[in-house]
């Protein structure tokens, strides 16, 4: 049984359990201590006021209770100033964003000497660790806004390492073309091609220009005149503000209320410039990296994305008839 008694600020948890009870005593100790619980003695424990923590807390609570223990759930106030930054002390999370920097640190200078894979995979730990410790960072402060703003720079390195002559969003409106006089035409750009460029070819074929010619280009600067370029700085379509290449052909040529290209799309947006996360993007990128990894040119990577982005195309349209 476990009592809770609305108050504010602060949140409790004393339990007491058999000491023959091991195994639901380590249960629970384990999810206080994944949670970020401050220890204020043995079998007490201080979490800040948030509705998800006190539910957690109930749960654990139950399980105490369910297990022959006993357990209460307090909330509280405290007026002493000095206790309250006691308590606040306790959850600063410095320390711990200083370690994590200093794995960022390593990380930012192994860039010019390891395998981009290496670094890509030690990236993606490191942003995990990060996400893991803003998730019990209840009080944050400037150490997690370094952090931040030191994981975007890093972020911002590894891409252009990865993804050479990445194009810079550009500002402005977007003009509603005509697809009629954009036919049989030959399309430019950057070798090596990843998601956006990948899929906006695959939009270009599919609804756009169907005779549509790619040409890789080693050289963005030196695109031929006659090519429309896109996804390069200086192209005929790019980024235009927060918007990725592929979004932007969506714009250009009245594609918007198609709600499977909608969802492609910001798939496409999320893979290639991060923002909101969608179900599908973790999967469709291994499925990608492992076409690219076993393509012999580009031509050739292009036509087995086509079959993914096909196949995704016909799921997404029946989940949105």
């Amino acid at each position: 049984m476990y009592y809770y008694l609305h108050m504010k600020n602060w949140l409790l948890l004393i339990l007491s359990l058999p000491t023959a009870n091991a195994t639901v005593r380590m249960r629970v100790w384990r999810a206080l201590k994944a949670v970020g619980c401050a220890v204020l003695r043995d079998g007490v424990y201080l979490l800040p006021q948030r509705e998800p923590l006190r539910a957690l807390l109930e749960q654990q609570a139950d399980e105490v209770s369910a297990a022959g223990g006993t357990a209460y759930v307090l909330s509280f106030d405290t007026e002493d100033a000095g206790q309250q930054r006691r308590f606040a002390g306790m959850f600063d999370r410095s320390e711990d964003y200083a370690k994590w920097m200093s794995e960022l640190t390593a990380l930012d200078g192994r860039l010019a000497t390891d395998e981009l894979t290496a670094l890509q995979r030690a990236f993606k730990a490191l942003q995990r660790n990060f996400e893991a410790l803003s998730a019990v960072d209840y009080l944050p402060g400037a150490a997690r806004q370094q952090a931040a703003q030191a994981l975007a720079e890093l972020k911002t390195r590894l891409a252009a390492l990865c993804s050479p002559g990445e194009p810079q969003a550009a500002a402005g409106q977007i003009a509603t073309l005509a697809r009629a006089a954009y036919q049989g035409r030959r399309w430019a750009t950057r070798q090596r091609p990843w998601i956006d460029r990948l899929a906006s070819a695959w939009l270009i074929r599919r609804f756009i220009d169907p005779q549509a010619g790619f040409l890789w280009l080693a050289d963005p600067q030196a695109c031929p005149a006659d090519a429309l370029g896109f996804d390069f700085d200086g192209a005929a379509f790019t980024h235009v503000g927060h918007q990725v290449t592929f979004e932007v052909l969506q714009a250009s040529f009245g594609l918007q209320q198609d709600a499977a290209l909608q969802h492609l799309g910001k798939i496409v947006h999320y893979l290639d410039v991060g923002g909101m996360p969608v179900a599908e993007a973790p999967g469709i990128e291994a499925i990608v990296r492992g076409i690219a990894q076993r393509s012999t040119d580009d031509d050739a990577l292009l036509a087995a994305a086509e079959k993914i982005f096909d196949d995704l195309y016909l799921a997404f349209a029946e989940q949105n008839p």
